[in-house]
């Protein structure tokens, strides 16, 4: 298979080139790095595109790259699948824009995004719905590397609040190596239209607290909706990626809690 990886030289788009040249695919890089352009050409003679190319909100060019780049990356893989890498942002509850409606979280929350990113990314989303191509649409949380854990245990032993200041989001990872795996499971699933999903981590980054605790702790007036499934795990991601893994004949590997 053909596959065009936009944002390859990023850290996901890296890990996917590795992974579908290991799988046998042919994979096609492109990156701003090497002079391409999600708003210019997109090669045509491709049989899927894995779209992980976007900007940030403190980059100028977000708007064009993340809403205009995405409708032209679906125009040139008409009549084929494009798997779109959004991000739990468009929920506007991470990053401390307010708080969730209920937890766990799960695909049928509202977006109510508010950053630039976030609502270029619902506007994204909608383009995908939208468009005479089949898309399967991930909603990552913060996407580690393997030097992220160290990073993150590193930052709690200087002030433990780290955890849930200024703002908390809900423990909720994905391991690189793992997004790369859900991807690679989105080229090849059954589907005939459009799918958006939650993927993340099965359990969550913690200090100690369970994640009822923490739901407790940091956003006690909102409603709890998880289920004896949380005392079968005490520390299960507050993100409900159920849908994900049955769609997708996949799941999450690496744990938090598998590194304690």
């Amino acid at each position: 298979m053909r596959v065009l990886v936009t944002g390859s030289s990023g850290l996901v788009g890296s890990e996917l080139t590795a992974c579908l040249t290991a799988a046998g695919h042919q994979a096609l890089p492109f990156d701003r790095t090497e002079g391409h352009d999600v708003l210019g050409t997109i090669p045509g003679e491709i049989d899927a595109v894995i779209h992980a190319a976007a900007c940030m909100d403190d980059e100028p060019e977000l708007w064009e790259v993340n809403v205009q780049g995405t409708a032209n990356v679906l125009a040139a893989a008409r009549g084929k699948r494009v798997v779109f890498l959004s991000s739990v942002d468009v929920l506007g509850v991470f990053k401390g824009e307010r708080a969730p409606d209920y937890l766990p979280l799960d695909d049928d929350h509202p977006c109510y995004a508010t950053t630039d990113y976030g609502r270029s990314k619902v506007e994204a989303e909608a383009l995908c719905q939208r468009h005479d191509v089949t898309t399967v649409t991930l909603r990552p949380p913060g996407v580690w590397s393997e030097a992220t854990y160290g990073w993150i245990e590193a930052q709690r032993a200087k002030r433990a609040s780290f955890e849930w200041s200024p703002f908390w989001e809900y423990g909720a990872f994905l391991d690189v190596r793992d997004l790369a795996r859900a991807c690679m499971a989105a080229l090849t699933c059954p589907l005939e239209d459009h799918a958006t999903w939650l993927v993340a981590a099965q359990d969550i980054t913690t200090s100690g607290r369970t994640s009822r605790e923490l739901a407790s702790f940091v956003h006690p007036d909102v409603a709890w909706r998880g289920g004896s499934e949380y005392d079968d795990d005490p520390y299960r991601s507050l993100i409900d990626t159920g849908p994900a893994e049955r769609g997708l004949g996949w799941e999450a590997q690496y744990r938090w809690q598998d590194r304690r």
